[in-house]
């Protein structure tokens, strides 16, 4: 096992810069209701640390059960308003924020830097990202359109339209701050919703400087309200159970999600849910394996392998599964870590303690049953939460690391001989969130993109993300679809109005 660390000693111990602490104090901390900031109604406050050192960034207000109530409140005394509000209206808005989001995406990529570890390239990658989903929805919003025909049997004519859902509540996850609070609020904006937003209590400042965006946007006062809180179930459970909310969209773990879908079953609420992954890479005897390598460093490593959409397994066939895994071991191990605003970082921290600590229980897990690290394999010393890309091969397939969601940079790689054992291996998990496949051979990567049971499939890349296609899995990895055409319907109710023959 290579133990050898590149890390530069100086990062992980090195906190934020006195210009990072003054920026960080320009952020809003407190919360955002009926339009105004406000602190907890119990004065409660929670502190944001930086994962990379442990050390307080900032304090923020910790929203209380009597601050989510206050919330839907007011977004639900608005949406009857806010839904007659024209779709151009409601477009400009969120054109507005796209521009001023990317206006300030310094500042934006800085504050997820901050609060969250990853390297600044990313979180500007994450901005662009995010802020296209403004731009996408606001070119939706005026697009939402219903249908008029006569009926078969010619005696009546049918009219079908759309309208909003009503208040939503979104609950959104800390790995993606800006894009997994954008990729909800602005479908929900569009169709003519009001919301309530808890961001993660992990990474909230990048939540509160896109509610300030939205404010200085024009959005009007009730229709986005955010509550930060470190008790989410006291505070979102009696929305749930409100009758006033119609909508639920969460992003996060699987068994979350299941009792969200429990909760909300007692209101029949529309729900929405993003859950884990546990995506497999496989890699054919006829794929171009420079290209492989080159989209396994992408699927396995962004946001330092803290995504759903990770590479989770390397599927590999057994002519390539050596020089795969060595080459996979000599790129991974030749990373960089260090805090996400140091120059020249290519990892930064994972989350936090627990999360580190997960990560390697599942490595050890595998090297006890007989796996071997090629590179990385344990915690590095000091401060924060990092750990080292890792690529572990001989994984045996009792060993947890295949069948959980590791969401770290640790790419266990496991061997196949034939197209209907890989395509066996692939569909082994009760996940289907998304699959990538490389092979030169066109007829073989449709049967895959058709016969591995995911939501998404990436042909021949390592990035499936965009704004413009329909997000989401099957099987434990949710349901419902956000982005595209697609992800307005979540927003959406439709209607049916009968009309007698007119003759």
């Amino acid at each position: 096992m290579d133990t050898t660390l590149n890390i530069d000693p100086a990062a992980p111990t090195t906190g934020a810069t006195a210009s990072e602490l003054a920026f960080i104090a320009t952020l809003p901390t407190q919360l955002f209701i009926d339009g105004e900031w406000t602190d907890a109604s119990d004065g409660a406050t929670s502190d944001v640390e930086d994962p990379s050192t442990g050390a307080v960034l900032a304090r923020i207000a910790d929203a209380s059960p009597a601050d989510g109530k206050r919330a839907l409140a007011a977004a639900a005394h608005v949406q009857d308003a806010w839904a007659a509000t024209a779709p151009r209206e409601r477009a400009e808005i969120l054109r507005r924020a796209f521009e001023l989001v990317t206006a300030r995406a310094d500042d934006f990529a800085l504050a997820m830097t901050l609060e969250m570890g990853k390297p600044l390239a990313e979180s500007r990658g994450e901005v662009a990202y995010g802020a296209e989903f403004l731009r996408w929805f606001s070119e939706e919003a005026v697009r939402i359109s219903g249908r008029y025909s006569t009926a078969p049997d010619g005696k009546s004519r049918l009219l079908v339209t759309k309208r909003a859902v009503g208040p939503c509540l979104f609950i959104t996850p800390w790995n993606f701050p800006l894009a997994m609070a954008t990729r909800k609020i602005a479908p929900a904006i569009a169709a003519g919703c009001t919301m309530v937003l808890k961001p993660a209590n992990l990474t909230p400042l990048t939540a509160l400087l896109l509610t300030q965006v939205f404010q200085e946007a024009g959005l009007p006062a009730g229709v986005l309200n955010v509550i930060p809180t470190t008790r989410p179930a006291e505070v979102t459970g009696p929305l749930i159970r409100d009758s006033r909310l119609r909508k639920l969209s969460f992003t996060g773990s699987t068994g979350v999600g299941r009792q969200l879908i429990a909760d909300s079953a007692h209101q029949v609420l529309r729900t929405s849910m993003e859950l884990g992954g546990n995506a497999p890479f496989l890699v054919f005897e006829d794929a171009d394996l420079e290209a492989a390598l080159d989209g396994a460093m992408l699927a396995k490593l962004r946001n330092m392998g803290e995504a759903c959409t990770a590479a989770n397994r390397f599927i590999v066939h057994e002519s390539l599964s050596g020089e795969f895994s060595q080459r996979l071991a000599d790129r991974m191990g030749a990373l960089r870590l260090g805090r996400g605003s140091a120059e020249g970082t290519n990892i930064g921290p994972l989350i936090d303690a627990k999360s580190r600590a997960k990560v390697d229980e599942l490595v050890q897990d595998a090297v006890a049953q007989g796996a071997t690290a090629l590179t990385g394999g344990s915690p590095s010393d000091g401060e924060g939460h990092f750990y080292p890309p890792t690529v572990l091969t001989n994984v045996p397939a009792t060993a947890r690391i295949l069948q959980e969601e590791v969401f770290g940079p640790v790419a266990p790689v496991v061997s196949f001989s034939t197209e209907e054992e890989a395509i066996a291996l692939a569909n082994d998990t009760e996940f289907g969130l998304v699959a990538y496949g490389y092979t030169r051979d066109l007829n073989r990567g449709i049967r895959l993109s058709e016969q591995v049971d995911v939501g998404m499939f990436g042909l021949n890349t390592g990035i499936v993300s965009n704004p413009a296609a329909p997000f989401g899995g099957v099987k434990q990895s949710g349901m419902g679809r956000e982005g595209g055409s697609e992800g307005i319907e979540e927003y959406l109710e439709t209607r049916y109005i009968g009309i007698p023959d007119p003759y």
